[in-house]
């Protein structure tokens, strides 16, 4: 039999594209027991605000799995099982009182910790109460955010403290929360994509400036926590260095203002929101972020403060024809299929932090396999974790030529991530203020 023509060196040749290969399940699938679901769970992972959590329980799905969360009346946040031990009731329905929240079908009560505390109807003498539990996990409140641990008990790490998290002269605040029925892949890689900023995001946007429609010189370095991109634009004498998206392992990224144009030299500016993929099950994904606000007043834009505002493109558009004409971050991510095929992708050399963020995440996924932390879990309890995402201008008038000059900008962008990498901007920040927070910052070299 005549071997087939290959369908993507075949000009018309759509008739030969016969089978479609599956997902990468190792990287995609994140429900218990999966290896990509087990490598999540050994993260604290954000499920909520923490004013979501009023007189009423709070249905969540989070990796697969459907919980519930709720804040107790003496002011304790609970996470537990949906269903009720006792008959399958869901909890969402329950009464939050004092110690816990109560099934509205029968009244069992169980406590923050999922110990049943209460089950009225059966006889006094009983012990049931007494070796059952409802299935519970660890949480934690941060900054206006409740995280939970949903990893084995014995390897839960400290709650991690990044230093952008506590930077000296700004607010870390609560930003939105909202959701993309796709894979939590193809979200997260979008951050080591800084390629497609010049295409997607200069289409009528209000935000991005129209520098960004200047294709950077790229680069990409891993970080002691993931990947970062590093995008260096020429802008009249200056070059403009952006250290965006970093990817803090495994579904945390951080994003440089977006209202930059360049036109000004400035050193080191950290990043502007800090955003977590969190993967509800395999085909959808929640997105919730912080922001950071400076305290100096014009610093920031207001709208960055406005929980009501956000960076546009990250919600589904009014109409089709309005997303055809103005596609966003949120069409070329979920089109890409529920589940992106990378067996069907092409990749260049703009993708090489998507290729690297796949390595890593890989690697921490097999880490995990042979029982060892992976990349991004640190044990050092109240330890500041040093982060890299920035932007940066610099004044280098152009060179002689074009491509001297593409050289000279790309340097420039080297070297400011090499130097960021071995001296941590935000770090030096911290240090020299005064009133600071932090205690002993993690030796990146340790890490890496």
């Amino acid at each position: 039999m005549a071997k087939r023509p290959d369908y993507s060196t075949t000009r018309f040749g759509g008739y030969f594209h016969r089978e479609v290969p599956g997902e990468d399940a190792e990287l995609t699938h994140v429900g218990r027991g999966t290896p990509g679901g087990e490598y999540f769970r050994r993260f604290w992972q954000p499920i909520c605000f923490s004013d979501e959590l009023n007189d009423l329980p709070h249905r969540i799905k989070i990796l697969g799995e459907e919980l519930v969360a709720f804040r107790n009346r003496s002011g304790a946040v609970g996470l537990l099982e949906l269903h009720c031990a006792h008959r399958g009731t869901s909890l969402e329905f329950g009464q939050i009182e004092a110690q816990g929240i109560r099934c509205c079908y029968h009244g069992w009560l169980f406590g923050v910790d999922g110990a049943l505390l209460e089950t009225p109807g059966e006889p006094a003498a009983s012990t049931l109460k007494d070796h059952l539990c409802q299935g519970a996990y660890p949480t934690h409140e941060y900054q206006g955010i409740v995280f939970a641990y949903l990893g084995p008990p014995d390897r839960k790490p400290p709650f991690p403290i990044y230093d952008s998290f506590i930077r000296p002269g700004y607010r870390t605040i609560p930003g939105r929360k909202y959701f993309f029925p796709c894979n939590w892949l193809q979200q997260m890689e979008n951050a080591v994509d800084p390629a497609h900023v010049a295409f997607l995001h200069t289409i009528g946007s209000v935000h991005f400036t129209g520098e960004f429609r200047i294709l950077p010189e790229l680069e990409f370095r891993e970080t002691p926590l993931g990947v970062v991109s590093v995008a260096s634009r020429r802008v009249g004498q200056n070059i403009w260095i952006r250290m965006s998206g970093e990817c803090i392992m495994p579904n945390l990224q951080a994003i440089a203002p977006v209202w930059e144009d360049g036109s000004e030299e400035h050193g080191f500016s950290g990043p502007a929101i800090s955003r977590w993929i969190v993967p509800t099950d395999d085909t959808n994904a929640m997105l919730i972020e912080f922001r950071h606000v400076s305290e100096t007043e014009g610093a920031t834009p207001a709208w960055l403060a406005d929980r009501d505002i956000m960076l546009p493109g990250q919600l589904p558009p009014d109409s089709y024809e309005a997303s055809q004409r103005q596609p966003s971050d949120y069409d070329a991510q979920v089109s890409q299929r529920a589940i992106a095929v990378h067996a069907l992708e092409h990749l260049g050399a703009t993708d090489r932090g998507i290729t690297m963020f796949r390595s890593q995440a890989r690697r921490g996924i097999r880490a995990v396999q042979a029982g060892h932390d992976p990349i991004g879990v640190f044990r050092d309890a109240g330890a500041v974790i040093p982060t890299y995402c920035n932007n940066t201008v610099v004044r280098a008038p152009p060179e002689a030529n074009s491509e001297m000059d593409r050289q000279l900008i790309r340097e420039t962008g080297r070297r400011l991530a090499d130097a960021c990498l071995k001296n941590p901007p935000l770090v030096a920040e911290l240090a020299a203020a005064a009133d600071s927070p932090a205690g002993k910052v993690l030796e990146t070299s340790d890490e890496v």
